[in-house]
């Protein structure tokens, strides 16, 4: 990434992006779709190995290994970085269980993954945004939709929610700030399931949504692009879930 002033955009050269998460799922297909949109791009996330291959599949572009809930880490890092234009931050920890049985210790790893990682990264790279740039969060649909057995991911949700509400006033003008809020996605971060199990999953939620499917990475990436380029959104949460938010839940 080229080096610019923070307070002044280049117009000749193209907009940058940071993709903390950007290795696989969601993160990868946002990356994709930035390259494809003509966007220079930066992969950020803890596995080297997976970092290199993704990023050589994308033409070569640069690369980060972070553990974002490593605040030193995430220090040091930071201070390599050019000026760039847009911090999207797709990496997430998720835990679910019964409130009475669920371990204080998951939860705060939860938080660390989901809310803490993300506002240390936010906050170190904010020198480094470009005047006009954005950051996008992510959330989930628990945050307002709450379910069964998912009391704490729907707490960091909410947190996360709060955070992009609160940056987009503080931050503005200079900066805008926005949080996508995906439904069910087909990505990696249910490979450990059983395949039977994993699709039973995809097709109840799916046939319980609106548009009668789950999500796919390129649909949510498509809606980080717009909240990280749309220079009059601030503030918002967007919901990409297939209907989530008015689905029809069973009853217990």
């Amino acid at each position: 990434m080229s080096a610019n002033n923070p307070d002044r955009g280049d117009a000749a050269k193209p907009q940058r992006m940071v993709i903390v998460g950007g290795s696989s799922g969601i993160g990868r297909a946002t990356a994709e779709a930035a390259v494809a949109a003509g966007l220079g791009v930066m992969l950020v996330a803890r596995d080297a190995s997976k970092l290199a291959r993704v990023a050589d599949e994308l033409g070569g572009v640069p690369w980060a290994s972070v553990d974002m809930t490593d605040q030193s880490a995430v220090a040091k890092w930071t201070e390599t970085l050019d000026a760039f234009d847009h911090l999207v931050i797709t990496a997430a920890s998720s835990s679910h269980g019964r409130f009475a049985d669920m371990p204080l210790s998951d939860v705060r790893r939860m938080f660390d993954g989901k809310f803490f990682g993300p506002y240390a990264v936010a906050q170190a790279c904010l020198p480094r945004i470009i005047a006009g740039g954005s950051i996008t969060f992510f959330s989930g649909v628990l945050s307002r939709r709450p379910g069964l057995n998912c009391s704490g991911l729907g707490a960091v949700n909410s947190a996360v929610e709060g955070l992009t509400r609160a940056l987009a006033l503080e931050l503005g003008p200079r900066i805008r700030v926005n949080c996508i809020s995906p439904g069910m996605v087909r990505t990696e971060v249910y490979a450990g399931m059983p395949d039977d199990a994993r699709q039973a999953m995809f097709r109840s939620t799916g046939e319980s949504l609106p548009l009668g499917r789950v999500g796919e990475a390129r649909e949510i990436a498509h809606a980080v692009l717009f909240a990280a380029t749309n220079t009059f959104l601030t503030g918002q949460v967007l919901d990409v879930d297939g209907g989530h938010m008015i689905r029809q839940y069973a009853t217990r």
